[in-house]
């Protein structure tokens, strides 16, 4: 990704995307970083397999990429159906004419067209034997027309790996009412929000991500608000599956979180801490991966998987704590090495103290909640820490 920032932590998750799931990935990207690293003219990060195989993407705006996305795949999911539809009625006819091995795959297909590890190898077959087939035929009038149906419906014998991406500005606010419509929606749709906590493409402005006592632009005296907990809002409906991953901190869990988010009958959602030069990190960019691992060690970004797919009887199971269970220093220990935070302790150090403060306190107030979860134990709603609404700093004023 040459179009990115130096050390930009957005590109590994989609790199390791395209890695997982490339040959059948369709990208859905809101307008952000994303657009610039991602689908910049004359460069293309993307590129094709040996066999001409390889991601789809297009780029909608901040305000609808949600919907753009769920159209895509529903779109897609109506497609399947009518090829199943179309599969069934050719093998119910004898009278269609094929070869016994093309009709032999497609019995195979039509039972786990749902499947994807089995759709996948199976229907990447079938286009080629359906390919061979129309080779046969130099005027296609004269090939059997059942057959030339399923020819001109191919590329939906593999099942497609369907993602919405974007940041933290496009899900966290500007195209939150969208996300939360397909959150709602039960479809069989992935999310990924490349979280910097602010919009780091116009400038590094603050979002409803950007945590307390940070400061951005429209925030200049720290942020005295809490960040929104996306996570838990999704986790609220019950069926959407959700993970908070850190590629830089624990990379098995992402791959981990991706498979189940990507197997998972409905919707996934994956919430990605992404370093970014915004941030200001201490000593520049190279050492994001060593503050991306002390930003999860303090607390103040929690590895998690919530899983609706695991059954019933199990579901003291489903919510799998998988950051280290007892805080590792405090939240000072981020802040002190991010410009974003330390420029409030040198402007204003009364008032970064008690903001800083707060967020450790809530922090660990979060992870106390967390290993209840994980336990299976009933938790009560978080609550602020501070008993007032708290002070402004005359900067921000």
């Amino acid at each position: 990704f040459s179009g990115a920032c130096e050390g930009c932590g957005e590109t590994p998750y989609v790199k390791l995307l395209t890695q997982m799931f490339g040959e059948r990935l369709i990208i859905a990207n809101a307008t952000g970083c994303s657009s610039i690293w991602g689908g910049s003219a004359p460069s293309n990060p993307y590129t094709t397999n040996q066999e001409g195989f390889g991601p789809a993407w297009a780029n909608s705006l901040f305000e609808d990429n949600a919907q753009f996305g769920l159209g895509i795949a529903m779109a897609t999911v109506q497609r399947r159906r009518i090829l199943h539809r179309h599969v069934q009625e050719a093998l119910a006819d004898s009278g269609v004419q094929m070869s016994a091995e093309l009709r032999g795959k497609l019995n195979e297909w039509v039972g786990h067209w749902q499947d994807s590890d089995v759709a996948n190898p199976v229907g990447r077959e079938l286009i080629k034997m359906l390919n061979e087939e129309y080779k046969k035929f130099p005027d296609p009038h004269n090939m059997d027309q059942t057959v030339l149906r399923l020819w001109n419906e191919r590329d939906m014998l593999p099942k497609p790996s369907i993602w919405i991406i974007g940041g933290d500005g496009w899900a966290y606010d500007i195209g939150f009412g969208g996300l939360d419509h397909v959150l709602a929606s039960g479809e069989n749709i992935n999310i990924m929000v490349l979280d910097t906590e602010m919009y780091s493409n116009t400038g590094g402005q603050k979002s409803k991500s950007t945590p307390l006592g940070a400061v951005t632009k429209f925030a200049a005296g720290g942020k005295t608000r809490p960040k929104k907990d996306l996570g838990a809002i999704a986790m609220g409906y019950g069926d959407v599956y959700v993970a908070s991953a850190c590629l830089e901190s624990n990379y098995g869990q992402v791959v981990k979180a991706m498979n189940e988010a990507e197997k998972y009958n409905g919707v996934s959602l994956i919430l990605a801490y992404s370093p970014c030069v915004m941030q200001g990190i201490e000593g520049g960019m190279c050492n994001a991966i060593e503050e991306a691992r002390t930003i999860t060690d303090s607390g103040y970004w929690p590895l998690y998987r919530f899983n609706p797919a695991i059954p019933e009887d199990e579901a003291h199971h489903r919510f799998q704590l998988d950051s280290k269970k007892a805080i590792k220093g405090d939240v000072d220990d981020v802040m002190h090495h991010e410009n974003r935070f330390t420029i409030l302790e040198r402007k204003a150090p009364e008032t970064a103290k008690a903001l800083h403060a707060e967020l450790d306190a809530s922090n660990r107030e979060r992870l106390e909640r967390m290993k209840k979860m994980a336990k299976g134990e009933t938790v009560t709603p978080p609550h602020t820490v501070h008993p007032e609404p708290p002070q402004t700093p005359p900067a921000s004023q």
